[in-house]
This record gives structure tokens, C-alpha cells and sequence, in this order.
């Protein structure tokens, strides 16, 4: 697991330290930083794998762009390099990337990589050392001479496998193609059916994803059972473009051949209930990712009910995965189990010269009685503006 992420000079995070939990929420006002956060452990993922293009950022769910804009520009002068650093108990691994503003490369140069282990140096590149190819990366190469269980390993692979995930309805829905697709689930939710049924094949033999799966039926309150089918003549209209597979919803209020929905015809919210509990629970997600605006289209209700059942997800699952994600709806505080220090919310603002600013909420005593003399929850003391984060309008 990540223990810690260093940044520098991307984008609106002049210089952020963040020490992690497994479960890691971000909450604060449009434009404030959420996002930015996510794509610099995107950049550090593909500097980890080797290359940084745009290809390799695109697979990473990185909104793409010119240097220019990759880059912090709160001075005259814009600083060269982008600077990230990860570490684990035992491992660390860190790069400065460097693109010309003038006449860009379609990849960026690494200017220092440092890959540490148990305070053992495996690489160290500086900026003077004559090395022929400066866009690719010398970690991943030593990768291959790694065992794949040693801490190195295991830091790298970590890494370059991490992605933001942004669900999209009409790709939810199988309408539209996902321009990403990964195992198990497209990085804006392509392949969704496909995924729940391999998920579903589980239920039998594991237990804990047994009872996941009654959670799920829990929350989307509107249906008694849930699948997925090709058979779908009778479902959809011929002029819909359809997948192979498509979920297939049972309604406990409809009657006779109508209480059967696809995805096309569902509640988009049902639609990233699934999306999230299939990317917590499926043995083929990565072990470390990122869901951008979690609570899109959800009502404040089932944020917080999903939001705490990804705490237990995440927490007692067999798979130690560990996930980033950002909110707007205060509903989701209320969900979070925080007294467990292995999930933590983060507040982002941007302080008065426009830099990013992230920093953990801690519940400490005084907001304790502050909640219990005023009755609110977490979530009514963040609107107050007692935890950081909110947005000034």
C-alpha cells in the first residue's frame, strides 16, 4: 500500500506532502485541486511503467495537454520540471519529468528517477548522467530483473497500475464504446455487464462477496434480483446499439413480462452502485485506483450508504486494495468510519495565492463535543465550515 505521495509543481500543487490511509477521500470546491491530485499519481504511474505520452496518460485516465499546462505557472518563471515521489513501509520511488514549453516532445524526459529499497539504492539517475534515451524510464527496466514478490516489485507494479476511473452513463448504459478498457471494467465504466458477470460467478465460492452482493440489492431499493443476459430481443428496441451482455434488472413492483429493465432503461444510479462495487470487490481491479466524482448522480442518501459500505468493502476484503476518491456531496462524510485510521478524509483548498492545499481532517475532541452540543453530523459541520474545504460562494 502507499504510505505517502509527494508533489511538485503540477498543475495547481505548487508542493503537497500527503500521508495515506487505504481509503482516501477528497473533498472541497470545484477547481480546487481534487482532480489534480489524482492525474499527478497518474503521471507518477506512467513515469513507473516506463514512458510518459500521451497514450500512457490517456490509459491512466489523464485528461491530456500541452507541457504548458502540465505544469505550475504561479510565477513569471514556469518551473521545468514536475516533481512526484511515492512511498510504502519499505520501498520509494521518485521522478522529475521535464517537457520544453516551446517545442514539446510527444514524451517526457526524465531529469532524476530514484527507486530505494530497505535504504538500498537499485536506481539513481541524475540530470548530468549520459544517458542515451531520457524517455524511458530506468525503474521499469529493473523491474525485469526483480523478483515479482520483493518490495521493489511490488511498489512498481502498485504503480503503474493505478488509474482514474470516471464513470459515464451512456457507456454505463452500453450505448457508447469506452475509449479505455481494462480488466475488469472500462475507465469510464465500458464492459460493466461483462464485469458483473464474472463478479456473479464468485458468489457461490466466496462468502464476503456473497453478502456484498446482498448489500447491493439493499441499496437499489427498486429491485429484487439482478443479472446479466444476451438475450435481449424482448428487452431493447432493435435501433439501440447493444453489447454482447447486458444487465438485466428484476422490479419488485412491476408485474407479469414487464419487471425486467436493461441498463439502457435503469436508473443511471444503479448503474455506478454497481460500477464501484464491482471495481471494490473484483479480484482483476488493481490494487490501487482512483474513482473521480464518486457521488455523481446519486442522491445524498445513497452516497452515504454506498460510501460506507466501500469503507467495509475496502477495509475487510481479502484483496488489501487501496482507493482515492473525490466528492462534492457532504452526504458522503457522514459514511465514513473515521475513528479506523486506515480511512481518511482530506480537505483541498486553495489558499490565497492559488496553490492547492491538502490536509487530513482529523476528528479531534473539540469538533467531538462541537458535534454533540450542536447535534450535527459530519457532514453539517463540514457545510459550516468547521473541517476546510468549502467552497467560498
Amino acid at each position: 500500500m502507499l504510505k505517502k505521495i509527494r508533489i511538485r509543481s503540477f498543475k495547481s500543487i505548487l508542493n503537497q506532502e500527503v500521508t495515506l490511509g487505504m481509503m482516501n477521500v477528497f473533498i472541497g470546491a470545484n477547481g480546487s485541486g481534487k482532480s489534480n491530485f489524482l492525474e499527478a499519481i497518474g503521471m507518477l504511474s506512467a513515469a513507473a511503467a516506463g514512458r510518459v505520452d500521451d497514450e500512457a496518460l490517456q490509459r491512466r485516465g489523464i485528461r491530456l495537454g500541452t507541457p504548458r499546462l502540465y505544469k505550475s505557472a504561479f510565477e513569471e518563471k514556469i518551473p521545468p520540471h514536475l516533481f512526484f515521489e511515492a512511498q510504502t513501509d519499505t520501498a520509494k520511488y521518485a521522478v522529475s519529468l521535464n517537457n520544453s514549453l516551446e517545442n514539446p516532445k510527444p514524451a517526457w524526459q526524465y531529469q532524476t528517477e530514484e527507486l530505494v529499497c530497505n535504504q538500498e539504492t537499485i536506481v539513481n539517475r541524475g540530470p548530468l548522467r549520459d544517458i542515451k534515451n531520457k524517455e524511458q524510464g530506468l525503474a521499469a527496466l529493473k523491474l525485469v530483473e526483480s523478483d515479482e514478490n520483493s518490495e521493489v516489485a511490488l511498489l512498481i507494479n502498485l504503480l503503474r497500475n493505478f488509474a482514474v476511473y470516471t464513470p459515464n452513463t451512456p457507456i454505463l448504459r452500453g450505448i457508447m464504446p469506452d475509449q479505455q478498457t481494462r480488466e475488469p471494467v472500462g475507465l469510464s465504466g465500458g464492459r460493466l455487464a461483462e464485469a458483473l458477470k464474472e463478479l456473479q460467478s464468485l458468489v457461490s465460492k466466496n462468502e464476503f462477496i456473497e453478502e456484498a452482493f446482498d448489500d447491493i440489492l439493499s441499496l437499489i431499493d427498486w429491485i429484487n434480483a439482478l443479472d446479466t443476459t444476451s438475450n435481449v430481443n424482448t428487452l431493447l428496441s432493435s435501433a439501440i446499439a447493444r453489447p454482447k451482455n447486458v444487465i438485466r434488472f428484476t422490479d419488485r413492483f412491476m408485474k407479469g413480462r414487464t419487471h425486467h429493465l436493461t441498463a439502457y432503461d435503469a436508473s443511471e444510479g444503479a448503474l455506478y452502485i454497481l460500477f464501484c462495487a464491482v471495481l471494490a470487490l473484483s479480484p482483476n481491479s488493481p490494487y490501487c485506483l482512483a474513482i473521480d466524482n464518486l457521488d455523481q448522480t446519486l442522491n445524498p442518501r445513497l452516497s452515504l450508504n454506498l460510501t460506507r459500505l466501500l469503507c467495509q468493502w475496502i477495509t475487510e476484503g481479502d484483496d488489501k486494495r487501496q482507493i482515492f476518491f473525490t466528492v462534492h456531496n457532504p452526504a458522503v462524510l457522514d459514511g465514513l468510519a473515521l475513528q479506523d485510521d486506515r480511512i481518511r478524509l482530506f480537505t483541498v483548498d486553495r489558499n490565497n495565492r492559488g496553490h492547492t492545499e491538502i490536509s487530513r481532517v482529523i476528528i479531534t475532541e473539540e469538533i467531538v463535543a462541537l458535534s454533540h452540543q450542536k447535534g450535527w453530523p459530519l457532514s453539517r459541520l463540514w457545510v459550516m465550515g468547521h473541517l476546510g474545504g468549502v467552497p467560498n460562494v
